[in-house]
């Protein structure tokens, strides 16, 4: 497992990196599709291991740890903003889950909340588990503060043992690290090449038997 600590430290690699032009591929003439789901497998990936760290390390479900990763996912998504959708593409979203889970572990006022407010207004993409597991390990080492109340934490079980039989009882995300593309995406992404609008180079147009080339140049 890597640890989030490792995996923040790449995420700011990658935001640094932006602010160079020659970052982006396309220098190499990568095509933009691919450059996209590129970017959008490497947020899912963050998305995957952070979210995955949380559910399963006390010390990372702390407000402090919640609001240092709210920071960095700042810089990704400014990142994402200076990029444009022809390199960043729906990237952003792919952080849905992690956003989700930090903008829970730093609201104020938790007690307060009410489920229905937790799992439809905050964390809607968050399953009955993961809700759970966030609610039942949160800790606040900076100000003290509580967790969901004991009223939400029992709807959640009951919910949990209703649906028991429905859905699976894994909390984790599973990393799923193929990039999909067919060869079809490659070839319209590709430039169409007219013959005659490449200028021989010397040695050619000095060669006789690449006289047929020289009569489609001129």
């Amino acid at each position: 497992m890597i640890s989030v600590h490792n995996t923040i430290n790449f995420v700011l690699q990658i935001s640094f990196s932006s602010s160079s032009s020659s970052f982006f591929p396309t220098k190499l003439c990568v095509p933009p599709f691919l450059v996209r789901k590129i970017f959008t497998q490497i947020f899912s990936f963050i998305n995957d291991q952070l979210f995955n760290s949380l559910l399963l390390r006390r010390e990372c479900c702390s407000f402090s740890n919640g609001d240092y990763v709210k920071a960095r996912l700042g810089e990704l998504k400014d990142w994402c903003f200076n990029a444009t959708d022809e390199h960043a593409g729906s990237a952003w979203e792919e952080l849905k889950h992690i956003r989700q889970a930090i903008g829970f572990l730093v609201i104020h006022q938790k007690p307060k909340k009410t489920l229905d407010e937790i799992s439809h207004g905050m964390c809607p993409v968050l399953s009955v588990q993961e809700l759970y597991r966030i609610s039942t390990m949160y800790w606040d080492d900076k100000y003290g503060t509580h967790s969901v109340s004991w009223d939400v934490i029992s709807c959640i079980r009951i919910m949990m043992t209703k649906e028991n039989n429905a859905i699976s009882n894994s909390f984790l995300l599973d990393d799923d690290s193929s990039i999909s593309f067919s060869v079809d995406d490659i070839s319209k992404s590709m430039d169409q090449i007219e013959i005659s609008d490449i200028e021989p180079p010397p040695l050619i147009r000095e060669d006789s038997g690449f006289s047929f080339l020289l009569s489609q140049a001129d």
